[in-house]
């Protein structure tokens, strides 16, 4: 039971100019380095919060099909399909109607419709995927301040410290000002369905 992200977000939250400006840097020496640095941040972000920040396409796997798929990495706006391999090994995509999406839910929910029952599912491995959009939107606007703040402190402790140990000094880790930041947009999940 995994997630694979299918399509990455076709913007960044933070702006290479806003990351350059928090940095005070003038220069365009190490614009290709500070553009790595925001997309990590980005990343780094939406690992701790469980959640995608600018909308990216996922798909999330099983084994099978239970009566409730949580999914992480909201805020879900959509589920395009749900795919199965049926009894005879073949692909095949569900029927919308057999499902009930919760959309508002963080972590969304995908639950089997009233008085229905579900075709019977190959036995193999990653048997199901389903795939959905999710994030607070396609652009950096969308994306809420405090995020962006969180991920400023992130782009700024590893520009400012490149290496993972420094010699002579004491060990540094994130900034936990950022994780704090963040701590109201986490999206926690306890099961593996």
């Amino acid at each position: 039971m995994s997630y694979k992200l299918k399509t990455n977000p076709s913007v960044e939250p933070v702006s290479l100019d806003e990351a350059k400006l928090h940095l005070r840097v003038d220069q365009s020496d190490e614009d290709s380095l500070i553009t790595y640095l925001i997309t990590a941040a980005r990343i780094h972000a939406e690992k701790y919060m469980n959640r995608s920040i600018i909308t990216q396409t996922w798909e999330r796997y099983l084994d099978c099909l239970p009566g409730l798929i949580n999914l992480k990495y909201g805020n879900v706006q959509s589920v395009t399909h749900v795919k199965y391999y049926d009894s005879n090994n073949d692909l095949q995509t569900l029927d919308g109607a057999n499902y009930d999406k919760d959309l508002i839910s963080n972590p969304a929910r995908i639950s089997r419709a009233f008085n229905v029952t579900y075709p019977e599912i190959y036995n193999r491995t990653n048997a199901v995927v389903v795939e959905f959009e999710a994030g607070f939107g396609d652009a950096a606007s969308d994306v809420p301040e405090a995020i962006k703040a969180a991920m400023m402190l992130t782009i700024g402790h590893l520009y400012e410290h490149r290496e993972n140990v420094l010699v002579g000094h004491g060990s540094t880790s994130l900034p936990k000002g950022a994780e704090y930041i963040l701590d109201p947009f986490r999206i926690f999940t306890y099961d593996n369905r």
